[in-house]
């Protein structure tokens, strides 16, 4: 018996993914859907190879498009928000089968991501990390961030035990092109907490979720940290003090790639756009040890 349970997937030029994500599901669930933002290659045309609805709307960030594929013709009484370069294995889709049948008191689940990196599983320093995706028609909503979005769902929450799987077969240049894009959002999102922009988002709760716990270490220590200089600190963290060391090259260049590159270069876009506001380019240095700054997450 089919779950009853939507997933949509979000995509945008995802022909070298989306396949693998739509495999995974196509037959399993009782409705797919597809939110595409007008990709140019064939990933519309994929996914109705594999008979998903497929709607299209113009991206404007992360937060809305999630939001607006909430307001579809969603037909499941659960929903999972799948992205185009993600995938389920069977033990955690008989998993899902087996939790929502029992209806359970509960309106969510988090589920947890395993990433694969150049054909590793980069585990240690990254892994597991818990995702909530699994909700309650009607029960949620995404918080108002451009990008590195979370849900907000209303009510008690559970967590899955088997993973979900992040593979991306685009290839390095595209991974850094998409984060100089993220970088970016993330800038933009500095300077919404510099000027106290209300959001509607998750609570910073050191003791709460682990989106929770970390949105509160971003508040109360990432934050104290000067620009330019927590990058460092973050990958020292990771690479070193979690073991990422001991997975190999391709856990090296992972978490120097995520954990220190892609940090610093929202802390520089972020800087550069505090000077662009203040009118002038600073003196050389002036800015580098930038204290009380925000960074969201």
């Amino acid at each position: 018996m089919k779950p009853d349970l939507t997933v949509i997937v979000l995509t945008y030029n995802e022909e070298q993914n989306v396949r693998q994500a739509l495999d995974s599901v196509s037959g399993w669930a009782s409705q797919v859907i597809v939110l595409d933002s007008f990709s140019t290659d064939e990933t519309v045309g994929v996914a109705r190879e594999f008979g998903c609805e497929v709607y299209q709307n113009p991206f404007e960030d992360f937060g809305n498009q999630r939001n607006h594929a909430l307001q579809l013709p969603i037909r499941g009484k659960w929903i999972l928000f799948l992205d185009a370069d993600e995938w389920l294995p069977a033990d955690l889709k008989e998993e899902i089968t087996e939790a929502i049948a029992k209806d359970p008191a509960v309106s969510g689940y988090y589920l947890k991501r395993r990433l694969m990196w150049m054909g590793r599983w980069i585990r240690r320093g990254y892994y597991p990390t818990w995702i909530l995706r699994l909700f309650r028609t009607g029960k949620g909503v995404c918080e108002d961030r451009g990008v590195n979005e979370h849900l907000v769902v209303d009510g008690a929450l559970g967590y899955l035990t088997h993973d979900f799987i992040h593979e991306d077969h685009k290839g390095l240049s595209e991974w850094v092109e998409k984060h100089n894009h993220y970088a970016a959002r993330e800038a933009q999102e500095l300077l919404k907490r510099d000027d106290n922009v209300q959001q509607h988002e998750i609570h910073a709760r050191l003791f709460g979720s682990q989106a929770e716990r970390k949105r509160w270490l971003r508040r109360h220590i990432w934050e104290r940290l000067p620009p330019l200089l927590r990058p460092f600190v973050y990958f020292a963290y990771r690479y070193v003090l979690c073991g990422g060391f001991l997975d190999g090259r391709e856990a090296f260049i992972f978490h120097f790639l995520q954990g220190l590159w892609f940090p610093l270069l929202i802390d520089a876009k972020y800087l550069e756009l505090r000077w662009q506001r203040a009118g002038a380019a600073p003196a050389d240095g002036a800015e580098c040890h930038v204290r009380n700054s925000r960074i969201s997450g």
